[in-house]
């Protein structure tokens, strides 16, 4: 199968190329901006002067379109994938919640059981625990009945599937959390700080025990604190001054506003930085209540304001974004150039993931999975190994 798609602003690396081409064989680009005899394809894509983009890369998302990945149901991560990929996302990682032991593992076999048959158009990296080894009083959201330190035997009941797991987030001061943080960076399971009291000397100590990502920076951490009336640099001040560590961000504009979307761009710049939905199940749909987590005890939320909150409005509660705002905020809101927005969108996390080898860039030799949209960001065509699988007329 050899396609084409012509007539894009084809957002390749750190430029633009105007009127431009690709064309696509087996699934594979194999040339950009070449001239093109379009007798010699099978399909013509016009783009009609609309931006081509590597698909997006959501390293860190709960659900949508009604479900939640905490479901523990093969259902529940088809709709979620089938809600999220009309947006631009051909890639994501399924995050859990705090939950039991039975509760995580039950994810995690489900996980295994679909990606077997992924009938979806979708690419599912492994899975991202999210806690349940954070901080009591970083919790946000989270259900607190579930948060506790690190354990040794429920680690290792859980890493019996490692070859599953792609990714584990933990507040690294906890005692053992520092163990924790070798053994997944032997494993090839990326450590990932988040909901944590850390400060900056237990961030440094962190990172030489194999963690190398702020999970939402901003949310559920420390900036600088006060002690004794000297001040402490907190994990905020960590994540910009050790240049190795990348950062994600819920750049919805809700849970960092737009100052300080532009103060993390400014400083950490977008090789380090990926932009993420965090969305839970309401994203994607018109609900006005919804419950983050398992329907079984997961914790009722509103929707308001475009983004989802506990009820006493004390904490936002995951958000219903998609990738294409993100895209949106960081470029119309932020004023970000466009060609960096979409490196934190798609090339960063591709990096982050270990995947940039074959994706997060449109280039000769890479997986076509591309999106097409507008100048506000709406989304016409979705392409996943060079072939359409979305589209709006």
């Amino acid at each position: 199968m050899k396609t084409a798609i012509i007539n894009a602003k084809i957002i390749s690396n750190d430029t633009i190329i105007e009127n431009g081409n690709i064309s696509i064989e087996n699934g594979i680009i194999n040339g950009i901006n070449q001239v093109l005899n379009e007798n010699n394809f099978d399909i013509i894509v016009d783009a009609k002067n609309n931006f081509l983009s590597p698909g997006f890369i959501d390293l860190h998302i709960h659900g949508g379109g009604g479900y939640d990945f905490m479901d523990g149901s093969v259902e529940a991560f088809t709709k979620i994938a089938e809600t999220h990929i009309k947006y631009g996302t051909t890639t994501l990682m399924p995050t859990t919640l705090t939950g039991s032991t039975e509760q995580i593992i039950d994810v995690i076999e489900t996980f295994g059981n679909f990606i077997k048959n992924n009938t979806t158009n979708v690419s599912f990296l492994g899975i991202h625990l999210e806690g349940p080894y954070f901080a009591m009083e970083q919790r946000g959201a989270q259900n607190p009945k579930y948060i506790r330190n690190p354990d040794i035997n429920e680690i290792n009941s859980i890493l019996k599937y490692e070859k599953l797991i792609k990714r584990w987030s933990i507040a690294p001061e906890l005692l053992g959390a520092l163990q924790l943080g070798n053994m997944l960076n032997e494993k090839n399971i990326i450590a990932s700080v988040a909901h944590t009291n850390a400060l900056y000397d237990d961030i440094v100590a962190a990172v030489s025990n194999g963690y190398n990502l702020i999970t939402h920076l901003y949310s559920a951490m420390n900036g600088v604190i006060r002690k004794n009336a000297y001040r402490y640099a907190g994990t905020i001040e960590a994540a910009y001054l050790i240049d190795d560590l990348f950062v994600e961000i819920i750049a919805d504009g809700k849970h960092v506003p737009i100052p300080l979307l532009k103060l993390v761009y400014k400083i950490k710049g977008p090789d380090k930085i990926a932009l993420i939905t965090d969305a839970m199940r309401a994203s994607g749909t018109s609900y006005t209540k919804s419950i983050l987590g398992s329907k079984v005890d997961g914790i009722e939320v509103i929707i308001e304001d475009e983004v989802a909150k506990l009820p006493d409005k004390t904490s936002f509660a995951g958000s219903i974004a998609t990738t294409s705002r993100l895209v949106k905020t960081m470029w119309k809101d932020a004023e970000l150039p466009l060609s960096d927005v979409i490196k934190m969108m798609c090339t960063t996390p591709a990096k982050i993931a270990g995947i940039d080898h074959k994706l997060g860039t449109i280039e000769i030799n890479k997986i076509a999975d591309l999106v097409i949209f507008d100048d506000n960001v709406n989304v016409y065509k979705v392409i996943k190994n060079g072939v359409i699988v979305h589209e709006v007329d």
